[in-house]
């Protein structure tokens, strides 16, 4: 059977597949879609009233870590956490495809999954609540044939593209689906079979041979042996020309990656939104150097409908409430991991963020962190949302309930306890649900701020802590 057969039987069956995941319900929905705003900076929808996504990544306690959702689907219990969060003013929940629960097998999704997300969204829908999926990724079991280089097997990437026009067609037009996440905090690895061919292959596009390569790099031509050029080391090499140009093929290979599924999507349904949960370290003002994510926004940003993301207070280590200035420090580097993703001038989402609050955090070395309350928690992620407003227009916290039996600071991230308390956090969401709810967010308005060098940070963590204390400087001096 010659490739070209093999690709029309593959198109042949994946189409049979979408004819059988369309989705039962075709009933006009009860919830207006949600587009981005004219601008491109803000969110509306299609009544034209403003919408800005405020909410949490949803995932209930007792279910493990990482909790399953889907493997330990509570209907009813997921309901009265629904109205609860709506009664507090959240309109969008974010949450994770699991392939263990949808798509354990290539090619084809798994019913048991889909039956518990189409009443997830039934429930969502009832309340007027959107739902942000994420995935599919590892949290309920990774399966065999998904154990490979999630960015540069070939054969990976080709199921994944699958999974997207299985699950776009069978939502197609649904509204309560806010947008698709194509997976959570994704980082291009650094060194695997794959990456070391796709790089050979990347080199031989940019050069037209080793010595043109080698006079690039500074090195001789001798050294070089084309076609099987090594991964440079994981460790900084500061203004390295070699090691910038392996960053700048891991920011394609991000890119493709990124292309990939979007298109998947939009050839199934050209009207949802499409988006990817960044990790801060996507921004290499964070830890820098060889350490980024090679997500990089500015590039990214043609792919995607809006950006999205996560931001954990971590400067220095672990955010200490006793220590006043890591709160200003926290904040002032927030700022400018957002206002780097807002540049490329489209709609943000700060998708994950948050705090503890009402306890310490047992941390994975058996150490305790330093305690911290209720009242500092709300806090910090008021003034997190505070900080980021006209840059983000949109917000979702870690987590709906203190989650104990986490090895992270979810373990008291919640609005609520973990036996469903309301915390100081939750009432303080409430009032943050009511100022913003409905309402347009301006475009903020920063005083002088440096300019990341990322070529230079992507080589240097050194580099990337110098950005950091002069933006600290000017974020102090502009506030």
């Amino acid at each position: 059977m010659t490739a070209t057969q093999q690709t029309s039987l593959r198109s042949l069956a994946l189409l049979a597949a979408l004819v059988t995941t369309l989705p039962v319900l075709l009933a006009a929905e009860a919830l207006p879609k949600i587009r981005v705003a004219a601008g491109g900076r803000t969110f509306v929808a299609e009544t034209g009233k403003p919408f800005v996504p405020l909410g949490v990544n949803y995932y209930r306690p007792g279910t493990g870590w990482a909790p399953q959702l889907w493997k330990q689907f509570d209907a009813e219990a997921t309901r009265r956490d629904l109205v609860k969060l709506r009664e507090l003013g959240a309109n969008c929940v974010r949450v994770f495809i699991s392939f263990g629960s949808f798509y354990s097998k290539p090619g084809a999704l798994d019913d048991e999954g889909l039956k518990k997300f189409d009443q997830f969204l039934a429930m969502a829908e009832e309340v007027g609540i959107y739902v942000h999926p994420t995935g599919p990724d590892h949290w309920e079991g990774l399966p065999e044939w998904a154990r490979s280089d999630h960015f540069a097997n070939e054969t990976f990437l080709r199921a994944l593209e699958d999974f997207w026009r299985l699950f776009a067609a069978r939502y197609r037009s649904r509204n309560v689906i806010f947008a698709y996440d194509l997976k959570n905090e994704p980082s291009v690895g650094w060194d695997s079979a794959d990456m070391r061919a796709h790089w050979n292959v990347w080199l031989k596009q940019r050069y037209t041979s080793p010595a043109d390569a080698a006079k690039a790099w500074g090195v001789d031509a001798a050294t070089i042996q084309w076609g099987e050029v090594a991964v440079p080391p994981k460790k900084d090499a500061p203004d390295s020309k070699r090691l910038l140009d392996y960053q700048h093929f891991r920011e394609e290979r991000a890119d493709e990656w990124t292309r990939r599924q979007v298109a998947a999507i939009k050839t199934i349904d050209p009207n949802a939104l499409v988006t990817v949960g960044l990790l801060q370290s996507s921004v290499p003002a964070s830890s820098g150097g060889v350490h980024n994510a090679a997500f990089r926004p500015s590039r990214q940003a043609k792919f995607l409908d809006f950006l999205e993301v996560h931001f954990y207070p971590n400067s220095r280590g672990l955010y200490d409430y006793t220590k006043p200035e890591d709160e200003q420090r926290n904040l002032a580097y927030l700022e400018s991991v957002v206002r780097e993703v807002a540049a490329p001038g489209k709609s943000v989402v700060l998708a994950e963020f948050g705090w503890y609050g009402g306890g310490a955090l047992r941390l994975r070395n058996g150490k305790m962190s330093a305690p911290g309350s209720e009242e500092q928690q709300a806090r910090w992620c008021r003034r997190a949302v505070e900080t980021t407003a006209g840059l983000a227009c949109g917000w979702l916290n870690w987590g709906f309930y203190d989650h104990p039996q986490a090895n992270d600071c979810s373990q008291l991230t919640g609005l609520l306890t973990v036996d469903g308390k309301l915390k100081a956090w939750g009432v303080e969401f409430q009032k943050l649900a009511a100022q913003f709810g409905g309402h347009e967010v301006p475009v903020a308005k920063l005083g002088p701020r440096p300019v990341l060098d990322w070529d230079r940070c992507t080589t240097s963590a050194k580099a990337a802590q110098e950005f950091r204390e002069a933006y600290l400087n000017a974020f102090t001096a502009g506030k």
